[in-house]
């Protein structure tokens, strides 16, 4: 067996839950603006936030909704988000973040899935929430800010401090379930404990630096593990300033840098492109920034050179999955290797596995990347299969993605095995789109392949057999997916064919697929 290890010391695995070491980053300060909401400019000191925290632990217990229960929460970034996140894993129960672009019954299998009591939402998606809570165990819908008649305010949860955190075991309890398709299927709830996100919070300070003081704006959502991660719980627990965005917006993203002098940048390929070649990031005073770091997919090292380069600030990338915390891999700080997504976080093993072989790859060999770790999930809920299939017996984490470590320890990501479509870094699995394109009464049969687009990073194409006798045009399908589909899972395309290639086990042929989207250049 050929290991690639972390060439770093390791951090020390601690025994403490992930709201106890976002405490280590507010206490003492607690004067300071932990986040502002950007819009707006409401700031949350670090005082309120661990009040507002506590409080909400109290009251979920008192209401009988802590410990062991499961809390959904389907929002944009807002401060709030941070106080429902801790609150719920402060009270010894498990979160379970939804995103607000779903649609209802993507909402419904989420919660039905994760078997979640509560859904706490904003007034705009109340109505939405509604919908999806139909028939599944949520039976309380929670408003932030309240004014919905028939359901709670966020306040009417707070109750009397809870001092301390509600015990659990911190290896074995998942205190977050976000969401994630891993290699194939349909999304899947990922069961991640406290000792997997507060491993890998650590694991993460060590090659970024980030230091007290910092600000950083938070437009990745909360709800994605590299938002929840990297920004709600490793920038405040590093004692930096957040600035929130419900969603992101070139303009308002470059004000938000000039006014409240961000000093760090954590962004995904598209964003970075526009910040390389955007003529508006000229129109502002975008100095303070010092470090940019991309995540969520690969980033060509012409894009994050260029980036770099007009911000005078140093660029580099890393690489992670739901499945693992989710950072296996980053470029640490003064070390960069462009093109690279970087060199193994400390406690991280790494092999090069041949994916037809099953044979150890040394160093500069192409396979697929196998990852070990503290930070590796404890598996999927309610699917041992797909656990198995994903995590083997001794702790390997089967990536999915084809990758080449060389003599130093630096990882390029190649290609990908797993089915997984990347746009603009979120996920599109394609069996989820398949399945919601085969409800069509007139539709027998579809695949679903990406296709590279600069922007986008992957473009959802998909591959349609209609019904013998019925005609199906463009505008029919996007009108369906319209309904069942969240926006960025819709195919940008749809190609009727007379059938689907498939193997003789009937598993689609989504190389083949793929290599003909991909030969139109």
């Amino acid at each position: 067996m050929t290991i690639f290890p972390s060439l770093y010391a390791e951090v020390p695995l601690r025994d403490i839950s992930i709201t106890e070491r976002l405490f280590e980053g507010l206490v003492g300060r607690p004067d300071d603006v932990a986040i502002i909401e950007g819009p707006t400019g409401r700031t949350v000191t670090a005082a309120a936030l661990m009040d507002q925290i506590r409080r909400l632990a109290g009251g979920l217990t008192d209401r009988g909704l802590a410990p062991g229960k499961t809390i959904a929460i389907l929002a944009p970034n807002c401060p709030e988000y941070a106080v429902v996140f801790h609150g719920v894993a402060f009270a010894g129960s498990t979160i379970t973040t939804l995103n607000p672009t779903y649609t209802a019954p993507e909402i419904q299998h989420q919660l039905q899935d994760a078997g979640a009591v509560v859904l706490i939402t904003i007034p705009a998606l109340a109505d939405l929430a509604r919908e999806g809570m139909a028939g599944t165990p949520a039976s309380e819908l929670v408003v932030i800010g309240g004014g919905v008649d028939g359901a709670l305010a966020l306040d009417d949860l707070m109750g009397a401090p809870q001092e301390a955190q509600t015990p659990v075991d911190l290896e074995t309890f998942p205190v977050v379930l976000p969401y994630s398709s891993g290699t194939t299927g349909r999304p899947k709830g990922v069961m991640l404990t406290h000792k997997n996100v507060v491993t890998n919070v650590d694991q993460l300070a060590v090659p970024t630096g980030i230091e007290p003081g910092e600000t950083v704006i938070a437009f990745l959502p909360f709800f994605h593990i590299y938002g929840m991660t990297v920004l709600m719980n490793l920038a405040l627990a590093q004692e930096a300033r957040l600035v929130t965005m419900p969603r992101f917006d070139l303009e308002e993203f470059l004000r938000l840098i000039e006014t409240h002098k961000a000093t760090r940048l954590y962004i995904v390929p598209p964003v970075a492109l526009a910040l390389a070649k955007h003529p508006m990031v000229d129109q502002f005073d975008v100095s303070s920034v010092r470090f940019i770091f991309s995540g969520a997919a690969p980033l060509g090292a012409d894009v994050e050179i260029a980036v770099g380069e007009r911000f005078g600030a140093e660029s580099i990338q890393g690489y992670g999955m739901t499945e693992m915390s989710p950072v296996s891999h980053s470029t640490y700080r003064g070390k960069p290797r462009h093109g690279s997504s970087g060199q193994a976080v400390p406690n991280t093993d790494c092999r090069i596995v041949d994916p037809e072989t099953g044979r150890d790859m040394g160093p500069d060999e192409e396979g697929e990347l196998w990852v070990r770790g503290p930070q590796v999930m404890k598996g999927y809920l309610n699917n041992p299969d797909a656990t198995a299939e994903t995590k083997t017996a001794d702790g390997w984490l089967k990536t999915g993605d084809l990758a080449v470590i060389d003599a130093d320890g630096y990882m390029f990501i190649r290609d990908r095995l797993k089915e997984l479509i990347k746009y603009k870094g979120f996920q599109v699995a394609p069996a989820e789109v398949e399945a919601a394109l085969i409800a069509h009464e007139g539709v027998i049969d579809a695949a679903v392949v990406g296709k590279p687009d600069e922007e986008a990073g992957e473009l959802p194409i998909a591959f349609v057999v209609a019904a013998p006798g019925v005609e199906i045009g463009q505008a029919e399908m996007q009108t369906h997916v319209e309904g069942c589909l969240a926006h960025y899972k819709h195919p940008a395309e749809f190609r009727f064919v007379d059938s689907v290639p498939k193997s003789a086990s009937g598993k689609i042929l989504r190389r083949f697929l793929r290599d003909e989207v991909k030969a139109e250049g």
